[in-house]
């Protein structure tokens, strides 16, 4: 039988790509990462409410790696993070989500099995620099 997508993927701190993962003081979880095309490096903070539904999204363009200004990102990083007030670095439980900016799909993007173990992942995308798998509690992703 194939998995059925998750209603939640956890996704605890650390200090490598969940390093912007937590809780603001008024309890919203969010997420900033820094996702990548062959064309273009983003910032992009996702907002969650208390249940994991996304609510907002702001995503900012930086133009190709070997042009980008990487003082401005993480600048734009940091001020994205300052925003958000008071924060926790803690555990996160985001729903699957999925929108279109500069022509690109962002999200925590399901991938089609490969052959037929009909074993589900989902990809943070662009980038593909994090997959989850089950258990989608378990707070680990591969890179």
């Amino acid at each position: 039988m194939k998995s059925k997508l998750p209603k939640l993927i956890a996704i605890d701190h650390d200090d490598y790509h969940a390093e912007f993962v937590g809780k603001t003081a008024d309890g919203r979880q969010f997420f900033i990462t820094d996702p990548f095309t062959a064309e273009g490096e983003f910032v992009a903070l996702y907002l969650f409410d208390a249940k994991g539904q996304l609510i907002e999204a702001l995503i900012d363009a930086f133009g190709p790696r070997k042009h980008m200004n990487v003082e401005a990102r993480d600048a734009m990083r940091q001020k994205r993070l300052d925003d958000l007030g008071q924060v926790s670095h803690e555990r996160i439980e985001i729903a699957p989500f999925s929108l279109e900016r500069f022509g690109t799909t962002f999200g925590l993007i399901p991938n089609e099995p490969e052959d037929d173990d009909d074993t589900l992942s989902i990809s943070l995308m662009p980038g593909d620099c994090m997959a989850f798998s089950e258990p989608w509690d378990s707070g680990d992703y591969d890179t």
